[in-house]
């Protein structure tokens, strides 16, 4: 029973002393085991310190790398801005210059244009101011008048032409030029315009005869039959139409008019032939001038061949008075070497015992005072 009691408190004891071996062994594992977590940790922070620093490190390297980055990055992206800025600058300033210049040539060829609008409007009160002469026939004789008197004017002395000369039928032309025969050649400056302006507008062929056969042929009759006198002016006249248009228009239109007054030793002239006209009545003067002189220029011609031969023959004379002066002085050289060869000879000659003579001195001549007679 003792045994039993003591048995008990034993096996608690060592019960006991297990519970506490077993809590100190887990104490000391767990206070092993948190040893080393604090190692491990320890180990671990610095291996995390050690890659932050690494990291540090790098993305302090990155860092500056990217810096430099930036910075190339910068400075080619303001190298390139400014070559393009400068581009930019060239390509505005030759637009601008090639602008200005495109508006510089436009305002010229607006100038132009408008020079040329202000021509043409001018033209067009002309050709108004024109076509109102032309439309009255006192106005438009007093038109072709003033162009007749002025190319007459121009190309013929006033002894030449005669406005308004009275015929022997007391008929009135423009103008008379006078030939060298003294008869007039007649010109008549009023053209019928109404026949070329009713040719114009005719729609059909019948129209267009009429037209032709109605103011043309008439005034082409009047002048053959009031202008051309026989004896007493020229055989042609000539219808003056003071119009280069309106002259072509009327050779082909009106061919048979023109046939017509060239029957009828009526010629129609323009500006332009009759210009050539009295350049041909000049030249046609000129020579009828020329042939008047021709008695007198034969009569000077023959003095002037009198007065050639003359000249011939004094020629001659003074040709045998040059031969014979020649023929002297040839002589004169002559006995000048003849002479000179004598005075060489006297000079070599050398006489004893006799000393040679002094050169005798010439006495210059005394001034004479003239007298006042001299």
């Amino acid at each position: 029973m003792l045994e039993s009691h003591w048995a008990l408190p034993a096996a608690l004891l060592l019960g006991l002393v297990i519970i506490v071996l077993l809590g100190g062994l887990l104490l000391h594992a767990i206070w092993t085991l948190r040893r080393r977590d604090r190692e491990l940790a320890n180990t671990q922070l610095a291996e995390v310190a050690r890659m932050q620093a690494e990291t540090a490190a790098r993305i302090e390297g990155m860092r500056d790398m990217l810096a430099g980055r930036q910075a190339d990055l910068a400075r080619t992206a303001n190298e390139r801005l400014d070559s393009v800025s400068h581009r930019l600058n060239q390509s505005m300033s030759a637009n601008r210059e090639q602008t200005f210049a495109s508006l510089q040539k436009i305002s010229d060829r607006l100038a132009v244009i408008d020079n040329a609008q202000r021509n043409i409007t001018d033209l067009a009160s002309q050709m108004n101011a024109l076509q109102n002469v032309l439309a009255n026939k006192q106005q438009r004789g007093a038109f072709g008048q003033g162009q007749l008197e002025i190319i007459v004017r121009d190309g013929l002395p006033k002894d030449c032409y005669e406005f308004q000369f009275t015929l022997s039928n007391r008929s009135r032309p423009d103008c008379a030029l006078f030939l060298p025969d003294q008869r007039p050649l007649v010109i008549d400056a009023k053209f019928p315009l109404e026949a070329v302006t009713a040719y114009r507008e005719a729609k059909s062929d019948e129209e267009r005869r009429q037209a032709a056969g109605q103011d043309f042929a008439r005034h082409v009759g009047d002048i053959a039959a009031k202008y051309l006198i026989p004896g007493e002016t020229q055989d042609l006249a000539l219808m003056f139409v003071p119009s280069e248009s309106v002259y072509v228009e009327l050779h082909d239109g009106f061919d048979d008019v023109v046939q017509k007054a060239f029957r009828s030793n009526v010629v129609i002239v323009s500006p332009s032939l009759l210009m050539l006209a009295i350049h041909v009545i000049q030249q046609i003067r000129r020579d009828a001038r020329m042939r008047e002189a021709a008695d007198k220029i034969h009569l000077e011609v023959g003095h002037l061949m009198g007065d050639i031969e003359r000249l011939h023959e004094r020629v001659m004379n003074l040709q045998k008075h040059f031969g014979q002066a020649n023929d002297d002085v040839r002589q004169i050289l002559i006995s000048s070497e003849k002479i000179e060869k004598r005075a060489g000879r006297i000079k070599d000659v050398e006489f004893d015992g006799e000393e040679p003579a002094p050169a005798a001195v010439i006495p210059a001549p005394l001034p004479r005072r003239l007298a006042a007679h001299e």
